[in-house]
């Protein structure tokens, strides 16, 4: 069941892009059709929540199936991707936290290019990225998952007190 707080992410989400343009809002899936499961934001401090959920939201038009938008075809879902990938990072901009808009800016660098080679295992990269917003440490194993396509210096990176492995199952579960 979902809580208040996780509602309004995704009211949050959808209310941001349907007041951007009428294609997005129509895009917009009504409630009930909604997915509202967090991925990656539960990994993440709560300042980088919303903006990380709406990048994710954005790599899901572009990627995946989206949790919250159905839009009609696939320039709208690219337009839109797009929007929440640039909307995420100004969230996440305004914490005023460099490092977290780098580490993220990398990270959709990263899911470019593992889905140009064919491959989708970006889930470590995210899971880390998310885990470790703007702490300054990922930068050495993104190199590795970059070059030899391993993920085991990102998810040693990321194990500790959050549930890094489950999320990263969870991401099968929505096509991407």
């Amino acid at each position: 069941m979902a809580t208040s707080a996780t509602v309004d992410l995704w009211d949050a989400i959808g209310a941001g892009a349907a007041r951007e343009s009428p294609l997005w809002k129509a895009a917009l899936r009504p409630a009930e059709l909604q997915e509202r499961e967090p991925i990656f934001s539960a990994l993440a401090r709560e300042q980088y929540r919303l903006g990380l959920e709406t990048i994710y939201e954005g790599y899901l038009l572009h990627y995946g199936t989206s949790r919250l938008f159905a839009p009609e075809d696939g320039d709208t879902a690219l337009l839109l991707g797009d929007y929440l990938y640039a909307h995420g990072l100004v969230r996440i901009a305004e914490h005023h936290v460099v490092d977290a808009v780098a580490d993220l800016a990398e990270l959709i660098s990263i899911c470019a290019q593992v889905r140009a080679e064919g491959r989708s295992d970006d889930g470590p990269a995210w899971a880390a990225s998310a885990a470790l917003l703007g702490d300054g440490v990922l930068t050495h194993a993104r190199e590795a998952f970059r070059e030899e396509a391993s993920s085991v210096a990102l998810l040693s990176l990321a194990h500790g007190d959050v549930e890094v492995d489950r999320t990263v199952e969870a991401v099968a579960d929505f096509g991407a």
